[in-house]
């Protein structure tokens, strides 16, 4: 048995050195505990900092609502579809092209389009001709001049002959020609004149046209929009319009399509060049293919508007002076 003498002399002796181990033990622990609660600190004011940088931005944020309607690009053509031939009368101007780029731009979003341009021309020009070739588009190249004696002169249109008349009936004439009365594709026939605007929902409206189709057309007539009247039996029996609504017709270009075989089997029915008031062409027209009472309202029973009669503003070039100051073998 060790003697309490040596036990109280070990103890003595320890003692110290496990106070020393544990004081140093502890200053360490401390240390790290401090960094570890600097660094926590510095996290929440980073996060905190974050946060509020966050909450700024965000308030720049415009949150933009998602629509119902996604569009995707429709097969280029479908066995199952009515072709829509659609006729386009065009002449030389400086904004002739971008008013044509506008428009082959919606088309190129259309099944089942066979694309007539007809050129108020001598001959059909370069310019129409590569255009025509570059939009990937099905589409027949055509052309007739307007006789001088009918043409406008100056900022002054001729009213007795509505620009395009010439045009619109060489086409009709070029679908006599080429299609027989018998010819089994479905088809429909619509006029779109190159400076229009057009949903691309009026296009699929007017496949299922039998005889004729219509709907309202906006900023025309001096009105926000002019459209045909329907009544309870969803039939129309009139025109919302100012100008001469007593008119067998009164309706826009754009505001109708016809059924191709309809034309195929009426070849006398032309667009009247002579002995036509101005605004009555579309009468000449309708009048030999369809009464009032067969007109088939489209576009929700005539209460959207999907056509618009816009025009691109004609450019100022004062600047080109007389000989010219661009190069004019750029094409504009």
């Amino acid at each position: 048995m060790p003697k309490s003498r040596d036990i109280f002399a070990f103890v003595l002796i320890v003692l110290p050195w496990m106070l020393l181990i544990s004081i140093w033990h502890q200053s360490n622990v401390t240390s790290v505990l401090a960094a570890q609660k600097a660094d926590t600190s510095n996290g929440r004011s980073d996060s905190r900092a974050l946060k509020e940088s966050s909450s700024l931005q965000n308030r720049d944020i415009v949150h933009v609502l998602r629509t119902e309607y996604v569009y995707s690009r429709p097969p280029l053509w479908s066995e199952i579809l009515p072709t829509l031939h659609i006729i386009t009368p065009t002449y030389t101007r400086p904004v002739q092209k971008a008013e044509l780029t506008r428009l082959a731009n919606t088309l190129l979003h259309v099944s089942n389009l066979h694309w007539i341009v007809v050129e108020d021309s001598q001959r059909r020009t370069t310019l129409v001709s590569h255009f025509l070739q570059e939009t990937g588009l099905n589409y027949t190249h055509l052309n007739v001049l307007t006789p001088l004696n009918y043409k406008a002169k100056g900022d002054v249109r001729n009213p007795r002959v509505p620009r395009g008349t010439l045009q619109r009936n060489l086409a009709l004439r070029w679908l006599r020609e080429t299609f027989s009365v018998n010819y089994s594709q479905p088809g429909v026939v619509y006029f779109a004149d190159d400076d229009n605007t057009y949903s691309l929902q009026l296009f699929e409206e007017m496949r299922s046209t039998k005889k004729v189709s219509v709907w309202p057309v906006a900023f025309v007539g001096g009105l926000r929009y002019e459209s045909p009247k329907i009544n309870g039996q969803g039939k129309v029996y009139g025109w919302k319009t100012v100008f001469d609504p007593h008119r067998p017709f009164a309706i826009d270009m754009a505001g109708f399509a016809v059924n191709l075989g309809l034309i195929l089997s009426k070849p006398q029915a032309y667009f009247k060049l002579r002995g036509v008031k101005g605004g009555y062409q579309e009468s000449s027209l309708l009048k030999e293919l369809v009464t009032l009472s067969e007109l088939e309202p489209k576009a929700s029973n005539c209460t959207k508007v999907l056509v618009w009669h816009t025009r691109t503003e004609k450019p100022v070039l004062v600047n080109e002076g007389k000989k010219g100051f661009t190069d004019s073998s750029v094409e504009i």
